[in-house]
């Protein structure tokens, strides 16, 4: 069983193009390196992570595929490329090139237009994911989920993953929004071919969020989507807000204690070298 770390992100608050950090949280605003994660991956037998863009930039993509080129264990990085300019399709073209570049991610969880995925101008991105073959990670918030389904069934064949799970709202403990949540997730898996990340329920949790607090999400999108379909992240070190990464690892193994050997190992593993390609 070959394990994979879906998610998790390298940065250097230094590079300046972080906006949504805030500067004062002594958490997130340091550097994260390759150096600081290998302890954990060692002990959980972890062969290989899929870094993910943090900054709305090309050039942080540029750093990430550096990191990459120097680090065994980044298996796959997804980057970032400027929907709003067409002529970006050229520097999409380029970064598929790179034998760990697999896909993109705009960070449409920070845009103040809910609408923003369905403008016309930025269609030729989701086109381009598609016709160059590559992963689309959707970050958003339940308010999204109507406009993530649009773009996906006008998109059959464009190779999606839902980023921690749609970031339910664990901390409100609202029947409503998790019911609200539970129906926009239901839709997405039976009527596209969406994929989805185990990932981040903890940053959305409370404080002392426990094992329980999570369940019902986990245990919804197992179902929805199936084992074969989802995959786990460790989100870190924004993990680290709510949790260690060992603390995390932990809940997600007791939240798919009930799964067999096999689905277990698609969670951990399998599905993630399978939706991204990886080389492992």
């Amino acid at each position: 069983m070959v394990m994979i770390d879906a998610h998790q992100h390298y940065w250097n608050p230094a590079r300046g193009d972080y906006d949504w950090m805030p500067l004062d949280n002594e958490t997130l605003a340091r550097p994260y390196g390759p150096g600081d994660l290998a302890p954990a991956l060692a002990r959980h037998d972890i062969a290989g992570t899929v870094l993910v863009q943090a900054a709305a930039t090309v050039e942080e993509t540029a750093y990430m595929l550096g990191i990459a080129d120097a680090t065994d264990h980044v298996k796959a990085v997804v980057g970032w490329v400027d929907f709003e300019r067409p002529e970006h399709r050229a520097v999409l073209e380029r970064l598929a090139r790179h034998p760990k570049f697999r896909g993109v991610r705009p960070m449409i969880q920070d845009i103040p237009d809910d609408d923003w995925m369905l403008r016309a101008d930025v269609q030729w991105g989701f086109e381009a994911v598609r016709d160059l073959d590559l992963a689309f990670d959707a970050l958003g918030f339940p308010r999204h989920l109507a406009n993530f389904l649009t773009i996906l069934t006008h998109y059959p064949d464009m190779r999606v993953v839902v980023d921690h799970c749609m970031k339910p709202q664990i901390r409100d403990h609202s029947d409503a929004n998790f019911r609200v949540w539970a129906e926009g997730m239901r839709r997405i898996a039976q009527e596209t071919q969406a994929y989805c990340k185990l990932s981040a329920l903890v940053t959305e949790a409370d404080p002392g969020w426990t094992v329980e607090d999570l369940r019902p999400y986990a245990e919804h999108v197992l179902d929805v989507f199936g084992p074969g379909r989802v995959m786990w992240g460790s989100d870190w070190p924004v993990c680290r807000l709510r949790a260690e990464y060992d603390d995390w690892r932990a809940a997600a193994e007791a939240l798919t204690a009930g799964l067999d050997d096999a689905d277990r190992a698609r969670v951990f593993g399998g599905t993630a070298v399978t939706f991204y390609r990886l080389d492992v």
